[in-house]
């Protein structure tokens, strides 16, 4: 039979295994878009080619976008799209020279 100190146990191992899912599936996010941009032919070292720091907390991201992040935040809106496509940074008005 399984002791209350048993069940806790597995409860909260069953809790940091969900919470370790979630948040790596909102951390690969960001990196596809990375991938998105440089498939498309677009120079991408780091976050910091849309956002203002070098690693944005999760939820905080809006704060911290630069002209490249609002730009393609603004082009899914104009786009009507689910989410951002990196490879629209290769469209962007600041890379033209």
């Amino acid at each position: 039979m399984k002791t209350p100190a048993n069940r806790i146990g597995i409860l909260a191992t069953l809790l940091v295994v969900c919470g370790w899912l979630s948040f790596t599936a909102s951390s690969s996010a960001d990196m596809d878009i990375q991938k998105q941009a440089k498939a498309a032919g677009v120079e991408v070292k780091n976050c910091q080619t849309c956002h203002t720091v070098a690693l944005p907390k999760k939820g905080e991201g809006q704060n911290e976008l630069n002209d490249a992040g609002k730009w393609l935040v603004a082009q899914k809106d104009a786009k009507k799209a689910a989410k951002v496509d990196g490879a629209w940074l290769k469209d962007y008005p600041g890379n033209k020279k």
